[in-house]
């Protein structure tokens, strides 16, 4: 298989004696090419709406490339050096590295609804944002382990607070306004809501379930909601009796070490807790309704990540597996995001697995694994995983599809 550099050199040899380029070069790998983008980030010459600051996909771009939804770096130094551009054409947009369009892609702009506010006067997008077509939302903008010894390395939940970019908390009211103006404005089509962890029983699921309950009832968008496990498992219970209709319970690494450093107050909780937290979750919402988070490039042993989303997979959880996009402000901002060719071989191993025990990102009724633009694994399911050969039939036609 010939790679984007491959394709350079062909063409760059033909052009120097003149001859024709004619058939097919190879074909480029959409997966890897989503993979390598993720990683390397993509300049941009061209108008896109893009997260800056912050928790969440944090400065980036959000955009699909052929047809894939997927977050990219696109306002940091990894971003700077990426051989990916981003340009505006007639008919959408193109990815190119050098003179080569190496994909199409579709951006998108501002939602409408950001223009909005409360009656109170607080606005719509300090509210709730737009991941593409996910409404997302943190509930309560604190966290019990943020600014102590228990604070996530990874995480950025204070720094969004402190920019001034959202409230510290969202009652279900604002939010189920909100909701109603993002589906009928920008089709927004479910909602993900998460919240910072409280020291109470519940660790805040009580909360962030009524908010997602308010916003499915005013606009019928499917709900998940994420929430660390409770110490009492019949909170799930009372999660599902509100009619959510998808969890996420992120553990964030399988591997214990790395947890440990990257996140105390979740090791210290254990990650059997997690394993329980999610049989019951499955018991009540169901096979591939419950996800979690696996964050990748964090020194973690990928035999052991593996491992454990074979684990999670053969109980009915989704392995949302992601690379670390370091945030700004965050106790992990110098850390560098893995490579594609890290994170490729582990994504690859476990959607075959998950392949095996019928499970995709198709399930999810709502939430990070049904989004999946920050993860490379859905662009690895057996439904178009290539884009269509490069073919170049003589200089001129080439350098005008190109340039």
């Amino acid at each position: 298989m010939l790679d984007t550099m491959d394709y350079a050199q062909v063409y760059e040899s033909a052009e120097a004696d003149g001859r024709v380029i004619s058939g097919q070069l190879g074909s480029w790998d959409i997966s890897s090419l989503i993979m390598d983008v993720q990683a390397r980030g993509l300049r941009v010459e061209a108008e896109m709406e893009r997260r800056t600051g912050g928790a969440g996909p944090t400065d980036s771009g959000m955009l699909w490339i052929e047809g894939y939804p997927v977050t990219a770096p696109t306002g940091n130094s990894t971003s700077q050096d990426s051989p990916y551009l981003l340009k505006a054409e007639d008919d959408g947009y193109g990815i190119y590295r050098g003179m080569l369009r190496v994909a199409s892609a579709r951006a998108e702009r501002r939602p409408r609804f950001y223009d909005l506010t409360t009656a109170d006067g607080i606005s719509y997008e300090k509210i709730a944002l737009l991941h593409l077509d996910s409404l997302a939302s943190t509930v309560v903008q604190t966290c019990a382990y943020w600014g102590n010894a228990d604070q996530c390395t990874f995480c950025g939940i204070g720094v969004s607070l402190e920019s001034g970019r959202t409230i510290v908390k969202k009652t279900p009211e604002m939010l189920a306004e909100v909701a109603v103006a993002a589906k009928e404005l920008d089709g927004a089509v479910d909602a993900t809501l998460t919240t910072g962890s409280s020291r109470g029983v519940d660790r805040g699921a009580r909360y962030v379930a009524k908010c997602g309950q308010a916003v499915k009832e005013a606009s019928g968008l499917p709900v998940e909601v994420q929430f660390e496990p409770p110490l009492k498992l019949d909170v799930i219970n009372e999660v599902g009796d509100m009619g959510i209709d998808s969890v996420g319970i992120h553990v964030e690494t399988f591997d214990p070490q790395v947890l440990a450093r990257v996140a105390p107050a979740k090791a210290a909780s254990g990650i059997e807790s997690y394993f329980a937290a999610w049989e019951r979750a499955v018991a009540v919402f169901g096979e591939g309704q419950v996800s979690t988070y696996v964050i990748l490039g964090m020194g973690e042993d990928p035999e052991i990540t593996i491992a454990g989303a074979k684990r999670a997979i053969d109980l009915g959880v989704y392995p949302f597996m992601v690379p670390l996009k370091p945030v700004a402000g965050s106790l992990m901002e110098n850390w560098p995001s893995p490579s594609r060719e890290y994170v490729e071989p582990i994504y690859r191993r476990v959607q075959a697995y998950m392949s095996m025990r019928g499970m995709d990102a198709t399930t999810a009724k709502a939430g990070c694994a049904r989004c999946q633009a920050c993860s490379g694994l859905a662009s690895l399911e057996p439904r178009k995983n290539s884009i269509t050969p490069l073919q170049i039939t003589d200089r001129q036609s080439f350098l005008k599809g190109n340039s």
